[in-house]
């Protein structure tokens, strides 16, 4: 019995020791390769500076009538993201998009990643840049902020457009996430091991090998950031405050919905509540995962132009 417990106390110390120098070695490559993969991160967009930080901004085709685009939780880089969405809409728009502080070329803050900083944060950017007037488009996490936006600067909306955007009422958003962990995750490197594993996650789609490998670079670099995080603490008081809130039922609101989405109980009832709240609403069903604009920018783009001349029409 003793020769046993003498062997099981062996392996448990070498089992802990290979953990211990594999968190080690990752760890250490982990910072190596972060540092190395600063120099290789390509500048685009413009930066403007809000709170004394530089938010960068992409502003794209020249157009008449602008388009604000704000990305999902989480995004590396928007401006990069959006790219299949900003050819559809460049041609005909001015296509601007902002990336919040902690996405793309943004800086980090450690401003509380509140609903109202990050609103606040957003119009700053755009009021220095005097774009003053346009149609709000979000993804995904955007349609809560999006909510006290269009309360807080209703006069210079012309339209709310969310592209599988979120919902305050959506249920799941206070479960704890275990940000300590993933934090701890990133810096043992233990993140970039599961991305390698992973493979490629736009496989297949409209981006260039370039764009590509900007994303990851960026996705490395800006993933459980001080911002990041903080966001994601924040998640369950901004919900809950979006619960409050409701858009301006004069503005015009169209709705890009995934038709089956399987990881959220009543998601599409969910959007016609909302589309339904307003004097003007629709909303369109699309067969795609939920970053529809990774290959329904087409369809987007041509709805969105469809919507916004019968609202023109409307409101003669």
């Amino acid at each position: 019995m003793r020769k046993f417990l003498k062997i099981a106390v062996k392996v448990i110390a070498t089992f802990v020791a290979v953990v211990i120098a594999t968190l080690a070695t990752t760890t250490i490559v982990n910072a190596s390769a972060s540092r190395s993969e600063a120099s290789k991160i390509k500048s685009y967009g413009q930066r403007v500076s809000v709170d004394d930080k530089n938010m960068n901004v992409l502003i794209q085709g020249d157009g008449a009538e602008t388009v604000v685009l704000l990305p999902g939780f989480g995004t590396a880089a928007p401006a990069l993201d959006f790219t299949p969405l900003i050819a559809e809409l460049a041609p005909h728009y001015r296509v601007v998009v902002v990336e919040p502080f902690g996405y793309g070329l943004s800086d980090t803050t450690d401003k509380p990643r509140t609903t109202q900083n990050i609103t606040t944060e957003i119009h700053t950017a755009l009021s220095k840049l005097n774009i003053s007037r346009y149609a709000l488009m979000g993804h995904s996490i955007a349609g809560i902020y999006a909510l006290d936006y269009a309360n807080r600067y209703r006069g210079e909306l012309t339209s709310f457009v969310g592209i599988d955007s979120s919902v305050p009422t959506q249920p799941g958003m206070d479960e704890a996430l275990p940000i300590a962990a993933m934090t701890a995750a990133k810096k043992l490197g233990l993140t970039r091991v599961a991305a390698a594993l992973a493979g490629d996650p736009y496989a297949g789609l409209p981006y260039d090998d370039d764009t590509k490998e900007q994303m990851k670079l960026l996705s490395l670099k800006n993933s459980m950031s001080v911002t990041y995080s903080n966001e994601m603490e924040h998640f369950t008081s901004n919900f809950m405050a979006g619960r409050a809130q409701s858009f301006p039922r004069d503005l015009p609101v169209l709705e890009f919905v995934q038709n089956n989405n399987t990881d959220v109980e009543g998601w599409l009832a969910l959007h016609e509540e909302q589309v339904a709240s307003v004097n003007i609403g629709e909303l369109v069903q699309l067969d795609a995962t939920h970053y529809l604009h990774h290959t329904k920018s087409k369809e987007i783009a041509e709805h969105f132009t469809q919507f916004m001349t019968s609202v023109s029409e409307h409101q003669e």
